[in-house]
């Protein structure tokens, strides 16, 4: 805690990376997942093999896909930012098809018969009754992303993985705590902040 205390400065500029780096990371992976889900949940056939890629990439330990991409990406933020987007795939495109395809039939039968088109039935159904599974996944990516973004230090993405790297590297042990702690509070906060949302998803969605 000593470290963390005197050198907040550079512990804030560490975890204003971190954030960053977390954020635009989930933010491109969920324009990518998106769509992706819906495409899913209307085409069965599609379901297992893409899902079934999206799962062999996530089993690939997250320090040898960032080794794996430094030939082509070189050291630095872009590695790390193709690596999580990567890895939040499964869960994130997963909720999607699991939110979309656990609606009940009854509810896409009348809003067929209410006259919806295909658009609108998606927009202004399926999406908003699946948005509490949807954000449930967007929160086990989010606190994935914050602890495998640790690692990407490692390739110099920057982050609060950086203290702990430089601490193994010097054997010193405060600042090792000082990035555990900073990381851990970032996940901490980041699992309130969405359970929060799944709540009011939940309870804005009403009875079904």
């Amino acid at each position: 805690m000593r470290y963390l205390i005197a050198n907040w400065p550079y512990v804030g500029e560490l975890f204003l990376e971190h954030l960053w780096l977390t954020l635009s990371a989930l933010l491109i992976a969920t324009a990518i997942a998106l769509p992706v889900g819906v495409i899913l949940s209307r085409v069965a056939w599609l379901r297992t093999p893409v899902l079934g890629i999206l799962g062999i990439i996530y089993t690939i330990p997250s320090l040898s896909l960032l080794v794996l991409l430094i030939p082509f990406l070189r050291l630095g933020y872009r590695p790390a930012l193709v690596t999580l987007i990567a890895y939040a795939q499964l869960v994130l495109v997963r909720s999607v098809v699991v939110g979309i395809n656990g609606i009940e039939p009854a509810i896409i039968e009348a809003a067929k018969g209410m006259g919806m088109n295909s658009w609108q039935r998606l927009l202004r159904v399926e999406l908003p009754l699946a948005l509490p599974v949807m954000i449930a996944g967007l929160r086990v990516a989010t606190l994935s992303t914050i602890a495998i973004a640790t690692v990407a230090a490692f390739v110099n993405a920057g982050g609060l993985g950086t203290l702990l790297f430089d601490g193994v590297r010097s054997s010193n042990s405060e600042k090792i705590i000082a990035g555990a702690i900073s990381v851990s509070l970032l996940a901490v906060a980041a699992n309130i902040l969405f359970r929060r949302a799944e709540i009011w998803a939940t309870r804005s969605r009403g009875p079904t």
